[in-house]
């Protein structure tokens, strides 16, 4: 069986480009090939307009690989684990002083650089880790669930320092296992599955494949049946169901339909006490197209 099979896109300058798929999809493989750790049987992949192989050393001098595995010595401090990863990509002096400096700041852990790294929470061990793919100014950023096993704090500090990478222009490549961090932080994604590419696009592209429905609750004072016949007339209102002091709608595009919704409502004399709007997300997508959780 083919571990992967003809999966192929591009990520420009600047953007984050999630890559998921359920356990033995294809991910690590994918990567081991973009990083240069496997050679392709057919096929290229090309950084920066270069090609790229196993064999390529210019090209692998672009790319800041950041793996599950933390790839760091407990018993040096920060600022040395840095030190050492970037005496490998060639740093000297002056120069190596000033990259660990930057890189310590953008990890946020400037005011730790001189403790253990086997001290530190598992947080800090994995933005010590993103450091270290920092070190040589890559490109292409790959990281591979690089916040798998660590708090909601330090998963919003890694999500942060990732979105800022992006702003100032580096290529991102995310792999994830927590469907939310691929909403908040990708700009396109590519769903993978049994070694196929079977979706890729942005999140309303990928939406729009399923063809699901927003769904907009209205908790109200009154009697909702008194808004029904108005609201079913409403544009793109796919269905309108009451009970239970509620008024539930079926409709395409729910948050750019909710301020005549709320006009409708308000119109037959109905007073809103809440809203709650369900968009339609990638985990639906991901569950239509693969028929499997994210983690499984």
């Amino acid at each position: 069986m083919l571990a992967v099979d003809g999966i192929g896109f591009t990520i420009a300058e600047g953007e984050t480009y999630g890559l998921l798929g359920p356990n033995g999809a294809g991910k690590t493989t994918t990567i081991s090939m973009i990083v240069g750790i496997l050679e392709c049987d057919s096929g290229e992949v090309t950084i920066d307009g270069r090609a790229h192989s196993t064999k390529s050393v210019a090209t692998k001098s672009l790319i800041g690989f950041v793996p599950q595995d933390l790839a760091l010595y407990p018993d040096l401090t920060a600022r040395e684990n840095l030190r050492f990863f970037g005496r490998l990509y060639g740093l000297r002096g002056s120069a190596l002083k000033a990259k660990v400096d930057e890189v310590l700041e953008v990890v946020g852990l400037t005011d730790r650089a001189a403790e253990p790294s086997g001290k530190f929470s598992g947080g800090m061990m994995r933005r010590l880790n993103i450091g270290v793919g920092l070190l040589n100014r890559p490109r292409v950023l790959i990281l591979d669930e690089p916040t798998a096993g660590v708090d909601p704090q330090s998963r919003n500090a890694i999500l942060e320092s990732v979105g800022r990478l992006a702003d100032e222009g580096v290529a991102v490549l995310f792999t994830t296992h927590y469907m939310e961090e691929a909403e908040r932080l990708c700009d396109r994604v590519g769903i993978v599955d049994r070694g196929k590419l079977v979706a890729e696009g942005t999140r309303r592209e990928l939406v729009a494949l399923v063809e699901e429905q927003g769904r907009i609750v209205l908790r109200v004072d009154g009697d909702p049946a008194s808004a029904v016949r108005a609201l079913r007339t409403l544009p793109k209102i796919q269905q309108v169901s009451t009970g239970d002091g509620a008024v539930e709608l079926l409709v395409a595009d729910a948050g750019e339909r909710l301020p005549s919704i709320l006009q409708t409502t308000a119109q037959a004399g109905l007073t809103v006490r809440s809203v709650e709007v369900r968009e339609p997300d990638l985990e639906s997508v991901f569950l239509h197209l693969t028929g499997r959780a994210l983690r499984d």
